[in-house]
């Protein structure tokens, strides 16, 4: 079942200290390094990713779609929200939709409609997580191969039956 990551752009710009000092520079600036930073975890996890605007700050030239370095860039249109189309994104794709978003109404709304959900925080910190761990993997993988061997690999060494039963009651204490 593919995943299909929905965004709320600007909430999660604001929620991210690296990037909400970009955004304080320059909008434009905010905007680019989030799609820069989703772009760069789509090559690790090819997710259908779209992030979500409000058009009051957009550029004017802009059309309302647009597709930049392989992300979905939608941009809300007057009198429409971007909570609007984002709440209208996860009615029509359902489970199939992870929500990013810290906004309670967003979240209780997706949520109502099957889809999943995730704080900005935490999907940024996951985001930073997955370009560390495939940096540090694919180095790890060039220089180690793998060898058969008979040694056990489980935990080094049990309690016994009777000590575990005193550990359980020792905790109930």
């Amino acid at each position: 079942m593919s995943l299909h990551i929905i965004i709320d752009g600007y909430n999660l710009i604001r929620q991210s200290s690296p990037l909400s000092s970009i955004e304080h520079k320059d909008i434009r600036l905010g905007r680019n390094a989030l799609i820069d930073l989703l772009a760069a975890y789509k090559r690790i996890k090819p997710h259908k990713i779209t992030v979500v605007f409000d058009g009051a700050n957009a550029p004017q030239f802009l059309s309302e779609r647009e597709r930049v370095k392989g992300i979905n860039v939608i941009y809300s249109q007057y009198p429409d929200s971007a909570d609007t189309l984002i709440k209208g994104l996860a009615s029509d794709y359902r489970e199939k939709a992870l929500i990013v978003s810290s906004d309670t109404d967003i979240i209780r709304f997706a949520e109502s409609k099957g889809a999943a959900t995730i704080s900005s925080p935490l999907f940024e910190n996951k985001i930073n997580l997955a370009s560390d761990f495939s940096i540090t993997d694919n180095d790890e993988d060039e220089d180690r191969q793998w060898q058969a061997t008979t040694k056990k690999k489980g935990p080094g060494k049990r309690l016994s039956k009777r000590m575990r039963r005193n550990n359980i009651k020792a905790s109930k204490l």
